[in-house]
Order: structure tokens, then C-alpha cells, then sequence
């Protein structure tokens, strides 16, 4: 297959309506059940999951183990999506993989169906049982309940990060929904792992969902934790007696490890792990566009900071930035709550700059700009290119922080620069 990127978005973006997991499950039992031959760490959450999933991937990875990584979307190549060791799926195997499963999937009567999701997911399963993995660890899509991930029938453990308002056309309008959609990733008698802080409701839901499927659900345990140190060089820690840093800024990412930790816990006597492989891949672990300092001087950082709850972590390391003007180049979506994410911001961001052309779906940056002033912030308008006006906002204030956030998908447009 010459171009099995171009193959995986011929099929819509989204597919058919979801109603169920039949049709994933339909396509993966034409495809000999893959499935069957891994064992998952399932990753759920509004925000944190990528995060998370990068640390196990790390810890795992340190240990000597093979593992694969699933996530979603991508941020430099639509390759770094399907990951083993951290490494991405060359692009030759993509296609030997698509090659060699395209006659099924074609000739599957759901073929018309099937979204870019479900047919790069069905790639990666058959293609991580062709490595031998021994874990690998999936990022739900959407939700967790109806995701086409969910089509995993006993995961080693599942973790859900923090769970806030996003996608609430799909998932629901209020937290008790959304969490019950997350919560729909808990199987039955299989251990969980809920990150702390999370909202008392959702909190409720969990109980409930894991009671119901007789799982152990694990919440860690903030009295245990003690931040030593915390900058924009990441954070220095102490959990259960053991100390560990991280290379991510931001308090939200200490929250991210506990929650790692706790799961590995839980797993130990199936996927054993050194207390040193655990540190060293907490410490290991970035992302891009994760409080990603792309440079010192001036002070720049990409974030795609995509909802409230993202905004709120940004703006919680924003905060840490003490007597720093802090200038901020934002893009959102349409289908998300841009003044409440904005809102924020309002007291860290000296200044915002509204920018569009970076996606099909993006807010238009004039109607931005108006989001942003309703908001209480301050807002300037720019007729150049977003490369123009960072490059323009670097030269004019060296020494204030910029920072480019507001979508992954910003944050992908400028990386690929």
C-alpha cells in the first residue's frame, strides 16, 4: 500500500452514528480478534489521559517490557498515534499492516460505516500482536462507555484522569453524565484507578459504576503526596515515602503520577515493575504540547489547553510564574466552551491574541476576539500569519512569557512549522 494514511482517511472522520460497540466489535471479529492476544491498560478521562498514558509508557518501557501506546489525535505525524517503546510505527509496517487487512475491512458490510478511528485502532491491534507485546496502553477516543477502546473485555487496570464539561453534546451536559460515560471503562472485577480532585458527583458515579462490577476502585491518597518543588522545569515530589520528579511543569502532572503509581500498584503482581523503572519513567516522561517550553529566551510555551479544565492546570503553572507579563496566541473550536476556558486565563494573561486558520473547525478569530473581551480579557486582533505574529510578539516583548494555546490542534500547526 503505497499511502496508508491516505487509505485510513478515506473512510469520514467520525463514521455512522454510534450506538453501541457492535460495529468495532464486528470489524475486529472479522479480523481473527487481535484483541484477544494483548493485555490493555485502558486510559480514560477529560483531561490528564495523555499524560498518564506517556508515563506508563515510560515505566513499562524502562522495565524491559514491549509496550504499545495508543493515542489520539496526533501532534506531529499521524504515526506517533500507534507507538512501541516510544518509538512510532514506521510507515512501511502501517502499510503492510493496512495491506494486509484492507480486502476484509473492504469487503465488511459496515465498510461505509467505519470511522478513521476504528480502522487505525483495528490496525494497531493487529499490528501490536505481530510485536509481542507484553501491555499495551490505550487512550479512549470520546467518552469511555460507547468509545470504540471500550471493545477491551478485561483490562489489566483502568484509570481515569480528571473529569470535567467537554464534548457535552455527545457525552452529556453535567459531571454525573460525563463520568458516567468514563466510568463505563470499568469492567467487571477489574481494578480502577480515579485520579484525586476530582468533583464529589463524579466521585458518586465511580463508586456506583465500580460497585455495581464488583472492581476495586482506587482514588489516591493527597495526604501522601508532598510537592517539594514545582517551576517550569516540572516538580519535585514525595508519595508513600518515595521520591520522584517530574519533567512536565505543572502541579496537574504530580496528580498525573500518583494516579500512575496507584495503578502500577494494583498491577504488580501481574506487570511487576521496580520502584527505580517507576521514577525514572515518571521523570522521562513529556509530551508535546503539554506546558512544552519551545524556548528560554524569550520564554515560549505550547499548551493545548482545549477546555476549562485544561485551561484551569495551565493556569495553575501560569500562576507559578510570578511578576512574568504573560502574553497568550489562542485558537479554539467550535464545539468548545471557549469563555469558561478563557475565563481561566483572565488573570494570568496580560493580553490574548485571537488566531483562526489553523483548522477546519476552528473559531472564527474575530468572533474569538469578541468571546475573549466578554470574558473580562484584554484582546488584540492581527492580520498576519499566526507564524508572523508569535515571531512579531517574540521581537516586541522579550521579556514577557508567550505562550500558544487554546487547541492540540494549534499546537500541531505550529509544531509542524
Amino acid at each position: 500500500m503505497k499511502d496508508p494514511v491516505e487509505y485510513i482517511y478515506s473512510f469520514s472522520r467520525l463514521g455512522s452514528r454510534v450506538r453501541g460497540l457492535g460495529r468495532i466489535s464486528s470489524l475486529l471479529e472479522a479480523l481473527g480478534r487481535p484483541q484477544d492476544s494483548l493485555r490493555f491498560i485502558h486510559i480514560a478521562g477529560t483531561n490528564g489521559k495523555g499524560s498518564i498514558a506517556q508515563m506508563l509508557s515510560e515505566v513499562l518501557t524502562a522495565q524491559g517490557y514491549r509496550t504499545g501506546l495508543f493515542t489520539s489525535p496526533y501532534i506531529i505525524t499521524f504515526f506517533d498515534r500507534i507507538r512501541l517503546n516510544n518509538e512510532n510505527i514506521p510507515e512501511s509496517e502501517l502499510a503492510e499492516v493496512l495491506e494486509e487487512i484492507a480486502p476484509i475491512i473492504e469487503a465488511h458490510p459496515m465498510r461505509g460505516d467505519f470511522s478513521q478511528f476504528e480502522v487505525t485502532q483495528a490496525a494497531a491491534y493487529v499490528w501490536y500482536k505481530k510485536q509481542k507485546c507484553d501491555a499495551v496502553i490505550v487512550e479512549a477516543g470520546i467518552g469511555g462507555l460507547l468509545d470504540s477502546t471500550n471493545i477491551i473485555e478485561a483490562p489489566l487496570v483502568s484509570v481515569v484522569g480528571s473529569i470535567g464539561l467537554d464534548h457535552t453534546a455527545i457525552l452529556g451536559g453535567t459531571i454525573e453524565k460525563i463520568a458516567f460515560q468514563k466510568a463505563g471503562i470499568i469492567k467487571e472485577g477489574c481494578p480502577c484507578v480515579l485520579s484525586a480532585g476530582n468533583p464529589p458527583e463524579a466521585v458518586r458515579v465511580f463508586r456506583e459504576q465500580a460497585a455495581e462490577k464488583a472492581a476495586l476502585l482506587n482514588i489516591p491518597n493527597l495526604a501522601l503526596c508532598r510537592v517539594n518543588r514545582s517551576d517550569i522545569f516540572g516538580s519535585s515530589f514525595t508519595y508513600r515515602g518515595e521520591r520522584y520528579e517530574t519533567s512536565m511543569p505543572g502541579l496537574h502532572q504530580v496528580s498525573n503520577a500518583i494516579t500512575v503509581i496507584d495503578a502500577l500498584r494494583l498491577i504488580s503482581d501481574r506487570l511487576p515493575v521496580s520502584a527505580e523503572s517507576i521514577r525514572l519513567g515518571i521523570k522521562r516522561a513529556k509530551l508535546p504540547g503539554r506546558v512544552e517550553i519551545v524556548s528560554k529566551t524569550p520564554l515560549t510555551i505550547l499548551d493545548g489547553a482545549h477546555n476549562p479544565n485544561a485551561m484551569a492546570a495551565l493556569a495553575g503553572f501560569l500562576s507559578t510564574l510570578q511578576g512574568r507579563t504573560v502574553r497568550a496566541v489562542i485558537g479554539m473550536h467550535e464545539d468548545k466552551d471557549a469563555g469558561e476556558a478563557v475565563r481561566q486565563l483572565v488573570p494570568y494573561v496580560s493580553c490574548f491574541y485571537p488566531v483562526s486558520g489553523f483548522s477546519d473547525r476552528d473559531i472564527p478569530a474575530e468572533r474569538l476576539d469578541t468571546i475573549i473581551r466578554e470574558a473580562g480579557g484584554r484582546s488584540e486582533t492581527s492580520e498576519q500569519g499566526i507564524f508572523q505574529l508569535a515571531d512579531e510578539l517574540s521581537r516586541s516583548f522579550p521579556e514577557d512569557v508567550l505562550i500558544i494555546t487554546g487547541s492540540l490542534y494549534l499546537v500541531s500547526y505550529f509544531k509542524m512549522r
